[in-house]
């Protein structure tokens, strides 16, 4: 059995179980996403079999590797509606650029509604872009890039599992629009989720998170200058 659980098959195995189970229940439970049920059903596991958390995300690092090909391979259905881009240009500049000021002024109104550290703040205030970047501003504005990690996830989860419900109710039924809202707000999971949707949704959810991450960054520039 420890042989087992030490072999960096398992790893993979428990995880792409996890999401094809959680799929099948999703089939049933249609609240239930496929992302909170199989990150429930790996956590479970682990916490059964007493296995380490550091141990596991070395053994699954050759998914953790595909990020890269996967985000990079998100140019594609971009290209493909490069002309429709251009049509819409105002509305994703806009769009983006609102949602980048919406994301930093939601995180720093929710942490000081809670009454958070100054640490927490400084972490949490990039939560809306992907976890490569939020990390690298966390680091240059002095917050934990731990805790920032950890709430773009929650970011990014939230948004993927509850966004579109969201957008259905005020009846945002447009796909540009649709896939512009999940890419600036749920950066990678808003894009996976936009993709289901449909390809011009993807696409566009896939330029908003690139986008957004370049806007916010830069919009950090004043802030890190007036912190220091």
């Amino acid at each position: 059995m420890q042989n087992f659980l030490h072999d960096p098959l398992f790893g993979l195995t428990l995880t792409i179980a996890a999401y094809v189970l959680a799929k099948a229940v999703h089939q049933r439970l249609r609240w239930l996403h496929p992302i909170l049920g199989s990150s429930a059903i790996i956590l479970v596991v682990l916490l059964l079999l007493g296995f380490p958390i550091r141990d596991f995300q070395g053994e699954v690092g050759m998914l953790t590797t595909l990020l890269g090909p996967a985000t990079v391979a998100l140019g594609v259905p971009i290209y493909k509606h490069r002309a429709l881009i251009r049509e819409r240009l105002a509305t994703v500049t806009v769009s983006v650029l609102a949602g980048s000021i919406t994301g930093i002024v939601s995180a720093g109104l929710l942490v000081m509604a809670t009454r958070g550290s100054h640490e927490v703040l400084l972490s949490m205030l990039p939560k809306s872009v992907s976890s490569p970047i939020g990390i690298e501003i966390s680091k240059a504005l002095g917050g934990a890039p731990e805790l920032s990690v950890m709430f773009s996830v929650i970011t990014g989860v939230l948004g993927g599992v509850f966004g579109p419900a969201f957008l259905y109710k005020v009846g945002l039924r447009d796909p540009v629009s649709f896939g512009l809202a999940m890419g600036s707000a749920a950066h990678g999971f808003g894009t996976a989720r936009s993709l289901q949707e449909s390809e011009t949704a993807g696409s566009f959810s896939a330029l908003a998170m690139g986008l957004s991450g370049i806007v916010t960054s830069l919009l950090f520039v004043p802030i890190y200058i007036w912190l220091g």
